[in-house]
């Protein structure tokens, strides 16, 4: 898990002057909430209520492998609720960075994750104005655009970039205006 907080000098924006970005690394998808307030508890405080409603969307929309289609995964039955508050979710779902944490020496773990983000992250040296400043490479597993919807949904990005399992080609998901999605394939 990790928290980066940040400062916006625009005096114009001092009511969204101070930003939050949590990103949460395990050996699913990568989840990421970022939310800006006037103060950097307020926006803690709002970026974890985002990453606990993209926790929530998520458990709620697995799918399950039997019956192939979309089902709540859990110990709940029909007509009992879902877990809601932040602690209901820490005891629902595992926590993969902690297990990660557990089962390999701990002083291996950091020096893996640092190896892990110099290889899919880095910076390019480059002058002048519209220069490629960051160049990333991630390994395309394919997916289905479900999956990838899944994926976008939690990151919390407009769009997601993937190899479709189907077709076998990369491929785009995008939101649209309202709650409406789009697919892009490449010929």
């Amino acid at each position: 898990m990790s928290v980066e907080l940040s400062h916006e000098n625009n005096p114009r924006q001092t009511k969204t002057c101070q930003s939050v970005e949590i990103t949460g690394r395990g050996r699913g998808p990568v989840v990421r909430a970022v939310a800006s307030a006037g103060d950097f508890y307020s926006a803690l405080d709002l970026a974890i209520g985002r990453l606990e409603e993209r926790m929530r969307r998520s458990h709620d929309r697995r799918v399950h492998r039997t019956a192939r289609r979309r089902v709540v995964v859990g110990a709940g039955g029909p007509g009992e609720e879902l877990p809601t508050s932040g602690a209901e979710l820490d005891e629902a779902l595992p926590d993969p960075l902690r297990e990660a944490d557990d089962t390999a020496p701990t002083d291996t773990v950091p020096a893996a994750r640092e190896a892990l983000d110099d290889r899919f992250d880095r910076e390019v040296d480059g002058d002048g104005p519209g220069h490629i400043a960051r160049v990333k490479e991630h390994e395309a597993v394919p997916m289905t655009v479900d999956d990838a919807l899944s994926r976008m949904e939690l990151v919390g990005h407009d769009f997601f970039l993937f190899s479709d399992k189907s077709t076998g080609r990369p491929s785009v998901v995008y939101r649209r205006r309202g709650y409406d999605y789009g697919v892009i394939h490449l010929v």
